[in-house]
């Protein structure tokens, strides 16, 4: 599929258009913890988990259990179950599981495998994480979402389109950390984790399939909030600067639920590959890969979506058929094909003298509309459905005395319900190749 975008500023509207697009949518403390921000993590995490060999290097990058976290936990605010007292060290930083005392009590590495040591340091890799995720969620929350001081520098509206779900995102990974520390407390080295993935799967589907959806509109948001409100900016600079950030900015909280998604499914991968085939966990384990890649799959539909209504916003913005039947552009399911100048025959005079116009057609899936520039606007001058309404058929151009990139269209019922067709002659012989091909499609 194929858009091509012409030089004019016909998509310049994000900004301006960042509300409009939105109501179609919709109608700590300061003294610190020991568990670092997320995108620490993801910075000393950087190198993507080995993809050849069975038994791949431990992980160098920091692993937090979470256990460790209890007073960070407090300052979530969030109602969980009682947990038991816990058996692991609260005060210290560990960096591998096999370092916990809890292993080394009970002579746990003696009896396993090189591979089951590390497939074990994997699955403790998704905790670790996940606790620095939750850390990282919670500055987010609390100091920038919470903030009266910067909620009063913008609309509700506007405060809603930046921070979207995000507090129901942090429950959710607050409510998954939870059940990860109780399948380690359970047993330390850790069994059904596939299980409890498959299990958190479906809230995640709902959380992060809208959040990650709405991220374009919430990016621009924040552009235009840089460039134009300078109270926002100052308060913004403020909230930055404050020690729990340690010196990242508001964009790199809002983008988190992208990377933890992305990076949570390549960590289950990871924990795949190090587990046999014909294990009890191996089936479960592969269900639950194949369930966060479906979570990534229907995140990217979503912000596919969200580009074509975005696109129709901005064309509706644009087009104007004060001289034909107004038609509604923002339809359900309907998203740009392609669009472009063209030049249509108007006239063969005296001495067969042609003469054209300059026109422009946007093509839909459903409609076919064809409009003459008018600066920034497109004045509509006819429209039809398509393609049930629309042939195109191929010219001798040189014999027709036409210029050799054209072709002739035919509308079998226009906006006033006639029949007509109309010669057109493309800038350049691929564009010819392109239109035709495009308007011989049954979408």
């Amino acid at each position: 599929m194929v858009t091509d975008r012409p030089a004019v500023a016909l998509y310049s509207c994000s900004l301006l258009s960042v509300i409009a697009i939105w109501k179609v949518l919709t109608a700590l403390d300061r003294e610190g913890f020991p568990v670092p921000l997320y995108q620490d993590y993801c910075q000393r995490a950087v190198q993507d988990l080995p993809s050849e060999g069975l038994v791949p290097e431990p992980i160098t990058s920091p692993r937090l259990l979470a256990l460790q976290d209890i007073r960070f936990k407090a300052k979530l605010q969030v109602t969980v179950l009682p947990l038991p007292p816990a058996r692991f060290p609260r005060d210290n930083l560990t960096t591998f599981w096999q370092d916990l005392d809890e292993v080394k009590e009970r002579g746990v590495l003696a009896t396993l495998s090189p591979r089951e040591v590390h497939r074990q340091e994997a699955m403790f890799e998704v905790i670790g994480s996940e606790a620095s995720y939750l850390r990282s969620l919670a500055v987010a929350v609390d100091h920038f979402l919470a903030s009266k001081t910067l909620s009063r520098t913008v609309s509700p509206l506007e405060h809603h389109i930046l921070f979207s779900n995000l507090r129901h995102v942090m429950s959710a990974s607050e409510s998954f950390l939870v059940a990860l520390e109780c399948l380690l407390r359970e047993c330390v080295v850790m069994p059904q984790l596939g299980d409890l993935m498959l299990q958190h799967c479906p809230g995640f589907r709902a959380l992060y399939v809208p959040y990650l959806s709405n991220m374009m509109f919430q990016e621009a948001l924040v552009n235009k909030l840089l460039q134009e409100n300078k109270r926002f900016v100052s308060i913004l600079k403020t909230l930055e600067s404050d020690p729990m950030c340690q010196r990242q900015s508001l964009k790199s909280f809002l983008v988190l639920p992208f990377q933890r998604i992305t990076r949570l499914k390549l960590l289950m991968e990871n924990v795949l590959r190090l587990t046999e085939p014909d294990a009890d966990s191996y089936l479960n384990l592969k269900k639950a890969v194949e369930a966060l890649h479906k979570v990534i799959m229907e995140c990217n539909e979503g912000v596919k979506r969200m580009k074509q209504i975005e696109e129709l916003v901005c064309l509706e913005m644009l087009l104007d058929f004060s001289n034909v039947k107004l038609l509604p552009l923002i339809v359900k399911g309907r998203f740009l094909l392609h669009e472009g100048p063209l030049r249509q025959l108007t006239d063969v005079g005296s001495h067969l003298r042609i003469s054209f116009i300059d026109v422009h057609l946007h093509l839909f899936n459903d409609l076919l509309v064809i409009s003459v520039q008018k600066e920034q606007r497109f004045g509509v001058l006819d429209h039809t459905s398509f393609p049930s309404n629309v042939r195109v058929e191929l010219l001798n151009a040189s014999v027709l005395g036409l210029p050799a990139d054209s072709f002739l269209l035919h509308l079998s019922q226009n906006h006033a319900g006639q029949a007509t067709a109309l010669i057109l002659a493309a800038r350049s012989r691929s564009d010819k190749v392109a239109w035709m091909k495009v308007l011989s499609a049954k979408c």
